[in-house]
């Protein structure tokens, strides 16, 4: 058969099966089709072996088509002209900001290219309340915060002055931040997303948790919604896309992804050679999500149902991003030449469309009525989470000044022809001869686009973004809980970590509070010793227990329940720390004063999710981080990625960040209730970071006096003072975590052995005596003329005789923290330099924190002194058995 009419052929089979198609779609409707096509595929599969080719992802057209679309209820007219004044505004606070301040930033572009989304959001579908009584929970894009506050500022929320102060917040009156910052605008932003991909994951891990309090019947069942606005760009960070399994497995359909797929990222294209809607679609759809692209706006519904053949599609998935941006900036000529041109029937197409007009067609990111249908699908969508990928162009509505370029995120100025377009485009009220000065412009109150969303936002429950202090203060916590461990263990040995679980599992019994008790683990709860409370509270799960454990018939085997209260992460501390952040902000979220307690490997922390624990600082997140197997030296066998000497070091950067690393189970006791305390009855903006290792070791009842639980809580106190009182030579020994054993062995060898007076103090927290000594010196240098405060550390020492000399199992730069404020010189020892596999004692040696090193570094400190020879300090090496030629462990 000659090879046209096989062609022929070919197109008349192809032409009957798609009427009868047709015909199924019409009687049937689309599962029907759905249904037939399945048949289809598995009879080509099981009777003839045809394999059709994987396709992880649909044409690159709108997933609704235009005939299902829900009809628009809102007044489009209204919509645009407000969406225009927040454009405008948005606009005038980043150029005004940079005519007052130059370089001072912003963004213009992202704003732009995502302002359809998120005024349909903000008239339609973001709820401050429900009928229900719930809310909606939102994470807004960090680059768009000048929109947010633009929109704040039409609503009256934000006055003119807060505005000009854009990026400027220590000005008269005070500003806005650059970017969503619950620390600096307490009652405005409620979550920090501009470190870009921590928004995404904290979303999944939000709309888990919002399940989590209602399956434990601390919250109502109800329709809350979890929005994350992100961008294209965002979505290369691990954060973005590493945890969306666990929304699909959890099938949390209360969670919405809206991805501003502007095609752009900081300096080029996201995808030149690509198409990044149909990169995530295959992502998110193999991971389960429920995907929705709107691409294309009404402009082009005729050409899409005109398109019989398919060829319009197929001509659209074939272009590269790269190539659409070229289209955006160039004419309508260039769009209808290159685009429509390559085919003589599409051009037949588009015959009767001018240039400006296909210069003017639109896409469905920039398409109000594409978008609520996108939204009101996501919503009404059951069994899976949502993500939305809507096209659009970044800097929209800028013209020349950046719509579409590489260059237009760094945008920050327009000149006065670009501001008269961008003007005349959007039709704000604005004379030519003030445009020069980008003023901002409102409204009056009466006006009928400050009535309209005024209206709309009644109607959905009031203000967003906005964030409320919901919970009322607890009680504080009984002194019986914590009354056994001030008593230590008479003798029997037991690990800070065991100490710290039996207390956990003591407030997790208590009647008031242990229901809020949020106990947090990334797969390690074995290590910990933690398995016991798998039994006595069980460990969460949406379904149950869908089998039977293989430990099930063991005490203490694998019990997961509905009402379960263990979050077991599985291996991810950055899910973990998502965690942490939902249930300590849960107070101002939901109301409900949920006590997170987060342990992990201390190694895992600060080190690996550092960013995550910045931004529940700046959340004013509550809740006490436990940093397990902690040390450097405490960690046996495990080697050099596991062995943590710094992370108290790294902590001291966190300026709510209360960091302690006890040794004694009392001390940890005395931390706890008053960290409960301070955070949930004071309902001060702080957080805790706790450091226990697996060392087991006798512990001692707790010493008496008054001052024994201000000194833990402020840093230090004398945990064992000198019996020698004749002595001529002192000592002051500083202890903290498990080297405190190390210290008290060396304060029996400096006494016996050299004549030492020797006493101990126990540093509970560096960070605490750091802090208090800033603090101190601060009001000093700024109160010259007033009475000079102590600080603590000094108050403690003014009378201590001899030498100072700290040892702890983290890097010697945290002693040294606080050196300045010590009477005279001290010597610290620390474990500085990679980790090592072996046992304690060999590590202790190697990092030269242990008791010989310890005495010989007092001996050699009171020979600097002169209160000793040279030679005594020779012999302690001698008699210690000291290697002197032992390599640095700083640099081996």
């Amino acid at each position: 058969m000659p090879e046209t009419q096989t062609d022929g052929l070919e197109v008349l089979e192809t032409r009957e099966w798609l009427d009868s198609l047709d015909y199924v779609l019409s009687k049937g409707g689309p599962e029907r089709a759905g249904r037939l096509l399945q048949q289809l595929s598995l009879h080509a599969r099981l009777a003839a072996g045809v394999n059709l080719p994987f396709t992880a992802t649909t044409p690159y057209q709108n997933t609704i088509p235009s005939a299902q679309q829900a009809p628009f209820p809102g007044s489009q007219e209204m919509e645009r002209r407000i969406k225009s004044l927040v454009r405008w505004n948005a606009l005038a606070m980043v150029v005004r900001a940079n005519k007052i301040q130059e370089g001072i930033g912003g963004h213009i572009s992202t704003y732009a290219s995502a302002a359809t989304l998120y005024e349909v959001a903000f008239n339609h579908f973001l709820r401050a309340q429900t009928g229900t009584g719930d809310r909606d929970i939102v994470y807004f894009q960090g680059h768009a915060a000048p929109g947010m506050y633009a929109r704040a500022y039409l609503e009256g929320r934000i006055p003119k002055q807060k505005l000009e102060n854009f990026r400027r917040e220590l000005k008269p009156g005070g500003g806005l931040s650059s970017y969503p910052h619950p620390w600096l605008m307490p009652d405005f932003w409620e979550f920090p997303t501009v470190s870009m991909g921590l928004g995404p994951i904290q979303a999944i891990y939000q709309a888990r948790f919002m399940r989590y309090l209602e399956n434990r019947g601390l919250k109502e069942p109800r329709d809350g919604k979890v929005w994350a606005f992100l961008g294209d760009g965002e979505m290369d960070e691990p954060e973005s896309l590493g945890s969306i399994t666990l929304a699909s497995r959890e099938r949390l359909d209360n969670l919405i992804f809206v991805v501003n797929c502007n095609l752009q990222r900081l300096d080029g294209p996201v995808r030149g050679n690509g198409k990044i809607i149909q990169e995530l679609e295959a992502i998110f759809r193999g991971a389960g999500w429920n995907v929705i692209k709107v691409i294309w706006g009404t402009d082009w519904d005729m050409l899409i149902r005109n398109d019989r053949d398919g060829l319009l599609v197929r001509r659209m998935g074939e272009i590269s991003d790269g190539q659409y941006q070229k289209y955006f900036v160039e004419s309508g000529a260039y769009f209808r030449q290159n685009f429509f041109g390559t085919d003589p029937r599409l051009l037949k197409m588009v015959e009767h469309y001018s240039d400006e007009q296909l210069a003017r067609m639109r896409l469905g990111g920039h398409d109000p009525i594409k978008v609520h249908a996108a939204y009101k699908a996501a919503v009404e969508h059951e069994g899976s989470p949502t993500i939305i990928l809507a096209k659009t162009i970044k800097g929209y509505g800028l013209g020349e000044a950046g719509e579409g370029k590489n260059i237009t995120h760094q945008q920050k100025k327009l000149n006065d022809d670009e501001l008269w377009m961008f003007r005349s485009r959007f039709g704000i009220p604005i004379p030519d001869d003030e445009l020069h000065e980008a003023p901002f412009y409102r409204p009056a109150d009466d006006s009928p686009e400050v009535t309209y969303m005024q209206a709309r936002r009644k109607q959905l429950g009031g203000y967003l973004p906005e964030r409320k202090v919901r919970s009322k203060p607890i009680a504080s916590v009984s002194d019986t809980i914590f009354e056994e461990f001030y008593k230590g263990t008479e003798g029997r040995e037991a690990s800070t970590t065991m100490v710290f679980v039996r207390l956990l599992s003591k407030l997790l019994r208590d009647p008031e509070i242990g229901k809020l008790i949020v106990p947090i683990i990334p797969d390690e709860a074995r290590t910990f010793g933690m398995e016991a409370l798998f039994r006595q509270v069980g460990i969460y799960s949406s379904v149950g227990q869908l089998y039977e454990p293989v430990d099930m018939d063991t005490l203490l085997y694998y019990k997961e329940a509905l009402n379960g209260q263990i979050l077991e992460e599985g291996i991810t501390e950055a899910g973990s720390m998502c965690s942490f952040i939902a249930a300590g902000t849960a107070y101002a979220t939901y109301g409900i004063n949920t006590i997170p307690f987060f342990i992990y490997y201390s190694m895992f922390g600060f080190q690996r999710i550092g960013d995550l624990i910045w931004a529940a600082a700046d959340m004013r997140t509550h809740g006490f981080l436990i940093g397990g197997t902690a040390g450097r030296t405490t960690l046996a066998g495990e080697g050099l990625q596991h062995q943590d000497g710094h992370s108290h070091v790294l902590a001291l950067s966190v300026p709510n960040l209360l960091a302690y690393d006890p040794a004694f189970a009392y001390e940890i006791a005395i931390i706890i209730q008053d960290g409960i305390r301070r955070m949930y009855a004071d309902q001060e903006s702080i957080f805790y970071y706790l450091t226990v290792t697996n060392e087991p070791l006798p512990m001692p009842a707790m010493p008496d006096g008054k001052d024994i639980r201000d000194g833990v809580l402020k840093g230090m106190y004398r945990f064992k003072a000198s019996a020698k009182k004749n002595a001529k030579l002192h000592a002051q020994l500083f202890g903290s975590g498990t080297i405190m054993y190390e210290v008290l062995k060396a304060q029996q060898i400096l006494e016996e052995k050299y004549g030492v007076a020797t006493d101990v103090w126990s540093v509970t927290s560096y960070k605490c005596l750091y802090s208090d000594g800033n603090e101190c010196e601060r009001w000093n240098r700024l109160h010259p003329g007033e009475t000079a405060r102590v600080p603590y550390v000094t108050q403690c020492l003014k009378d201590a005789p001899g030498v100072f000399v700290a040892a702890s199992d983290y890097m010697k730069v945290l002693p040294e923290s606080i050196s300045q404020w010590v009477p005279r010189r001290l010597v610290a020892l620390g474990t500085d330099g990679f980790g090592r596999s072996e046992n304690r004692t060999s590590l202790r040696d190697f990092f030269e924190v242990d008791a010989k090193h310890i005495v010989l570094a007092t001996l050699n400190a009171l020979a600097y002194e002169k209160q000793i020879g040279r030679e005594v300090v020779q012999r302690g090496v001698k008699e210690l058995a000291i290697d002197p030629e032992k390599p640095n462990p700083a640099k081996s």
